[in-house]
C-alpha cells in the first residue's frame, strides 16, 4: 500500500495526527496536500511558525527539523473520505499509533478532529466518550493530548479563524507544558 511516510523521532514537541491520508496527499508526497484543505493556511496564520511556509516537502522538513513537529496518521490507508475507513482500519491503526507515541513520547500528541481522537480512544484505550476540542485530561505515556478541529474541507462547521484560534491555544498549552506549569 502506498501511503505517506511518518515524520517521527525522539525529542519532538508535537506529533500531528491526522485521521488518514488522502490520495491527493499520497500522490503529492506530503501531508495536507489537497489545496482545499485549510491546514497550511491555519498553520501560517498561527503562532506555531515564525514565517509562512509554502505547502510541500520542504515545508514538511522545516516543520520536522526546525519546529520539532512530527507527522503521522491514525490510519495509514489512504481514502478519499474518512467514512470509507473500516473498524479493522481503526483497530490496527490505533494500536500502531499508540506504539509510536509511546516510543517517541512527544510533549503533545496533536489530534486533528474530535473523531480522530474518539476513534483512537475507542480502539487503543477501550474508552467511549464524547470529547471536546482543546486540551484533554488524558495522557498517552508522558504525552499530553490536544485536539483541534479537522482542517479538512469536509469539516465546514469550523472556520479558518476557528482553526487558527485552536492552533494558538495549542501553542499556549505547549508553552505551559514546557515550563512545567501544567494544563490550562
Amino acid at each position: 500500500m502506498k501511503t505517506l511516510p511518518d515524520y517521527l523521532r525522539d525529542n519532538l514537541s508535537i506529533i500531528s495526527i491526522g485521521l488518514n491520508p488522502s490520495p491527493v496527499s499520497v500522490k503529492a508526497g506530503y501531508y495536507f496536500a489537497n489545496p482545499r484543505n485549510r491546514f497550511w493556511k491555519a498553520l501560517n496564520g498561527s503562532r506555531l511558525v515564525n514565517a509562512p511556509l509554502e505547502p510541500g516537502e520542504a515545508a514538511m522538513q522545516t516543520l520536522f527539523k526546525q519546529y520539532n513537529i512530527g507527522f503521522t496518521d491514525l490510519v495509514k490507508r489512504p481514502t478519499r473520505m474518512g467514512n470509507e475507513l473500516r473498524a479493522s482500519d481503526y483497530r490496527d491503526g490505533a494500536a500502531l499509533l499508540r506504539e509510536k507515541i509511546m516510543q517517541y513520547q512527544p510533549v503533545i500528541a496533536w489530534f486533528h478532529g474530535k473523531g480522530t481522537w474518539q476513534q483512537y480512544l475507542k480502539y487503543a484505550e477501550g474508552i467511549k466518550r464524547k470529547v471536546n476540542i482543546g486540551a484533554q485530561k488524558d495522557l498517552i505515556g508522558r504525552s499530553r493530548v490536544f485536539v483541534t478541529p479537522n482542517p479538512s474541507p469536509a469539516n465546514a462547521g469550523y472556520t479558518l479563524d476557528d482553526l487558527i484560534r485552536s492552533y494558538n491555544e495549542m501553542v499556549s498549552f505547549r508553552v505551559r507544558e514546557a515550563f512545567g506549569l501544567g494544563p490550562v
